[in-house]
C-alpha cells in the first residue's frame, strides 16, 4: 500500500527481456537500508516486487499483465520515474490510499502555466470515468493528485512547483501517456452496490441506471 507522495525521482537503468516478460532495474537515491526481498516499491504508480537491490538501485520482474495495462512497455533506458516505497503503519498519510494497481493509461492533452503552478488536462479512457469525481483523488504516474474539475473523462489538475521539482512531470508533454489509478474506494462501492448480483459473470452483471432505481439508489 502507498500514499502517492513521491519519495525519489528514479531512472530506468536497464530493461531486459526474460521469457516474454521484462526484468527492470531502477536507479534511485531511496534509502534502501530497510528494503527486503519481496518488498513493494511503486514505480510510476506500478507496484513492483523487489527481487534484487543495492545501495542505490533495485530490480523487479514485470508480468505481461503489467506490460499490457501500463506505460511500462514503452519505457526507455534513462527515463525518469516516480518512486515510492510501501508505507509503514507510522507513515504520515499525506496523499490517499494507493494500491499500485494501474487501472488504465491516460493521455496528457493540455499543458500550460497557471500562475506558479502548471495546469494539466488528462483524458482518461471512458471505462474508468465513472470512478472519477471532482475534488476526489486520482493517482497519475504514482502521484496522488486532486481532480480540480471533471468534464466527461477529462481530468483537470494543477501541480505546484514542489511537486514539479520532485517528480517526473517535466516529461508530461501534450500527447504523453501516463498511468492512472482511481480511488480504491470507488471500485469497492461499485461492487457493494451490486449486492448478490456481484457473483454473476461480468457479462451478466452490469450496473445500470435501471438497476440503481430498482434498488432504491435513485428517486
Amino acid at each position: 500500500m502507498f500514499t502517492g507522495i513521491i519519495e525519489s525521482l528514479g531512472k530506468v537503468e536497464s530493461l531486459q527481456s526474460v521469457g516474454g516478460d521484462v526484468r527492470l532495474r531502477i536507479g534511485s537515491n531511496l534509502d534502501m537500508s530497510d528494503v527486503h526481498l519481496g518488498d513493494s516499491i511503486a514505480t510510476n504508480g506500478i507496484c513492483l516486487t523487489v527481487i534484487e537491490w543495492g545501495e542505490n538501485w533495485y530490480a523487479a520482474d514485470v508480468s505481461r499483465e503489467s506490460l499490457n495495462r501500463t506505460t511500462l512497455g514503452t519505457w526507455k533506458v534513462g527515463q525518469p520515474v516516480n518512486v515510492e516505497k510501501a508505507m509503514l503503519p507510522t507513515t504520515r498519510f499525506g496523499g490517499h490510499i494507493v494500491s499500485g494497481h494501474v487501472d488504465a493509461v491516460g493521455e496528457i492533452t493540455v499543458v500550460r502555466e497557471d500562475a506558479r503552478s502548471i495546469y494539466y488536462e488528462v483524458t482518461a479512457p471512458a471505462e474508468i470515468a465513472k470512478y472519477l469525481a471532482e475534488k476526489g483523488s486520482v493517482t497519475v504516474d504514482g502521484i496522488s493528485l486532486t481532480i480540480n474539475h471533471l468534464r466527461g473523462s477529462v481530468i483537470s489538475l494543477n501541480l505546484i512547483p514542489h511537486t514539479a521539482d520532485r517528480t517526473n512531470i517535466g516529461t508530461w508533454k501534450t500527447g504523453a501517456k501516463v498511468n492512472l489509478e482511481v480511488d480504491v474506494l470507488a471500485r469497492y462501492i461499485e461492487r457493494l452496490m451490486l449486492g448478490d448480483k456481484a457473483a454473476e459473470t461480468k457479462e451478466q452483471s452490469k450496473l445500470s441506471m435501471a438497476f440503481l432505481a430498482e434498488n432504491g439508489f435513485l428517486k
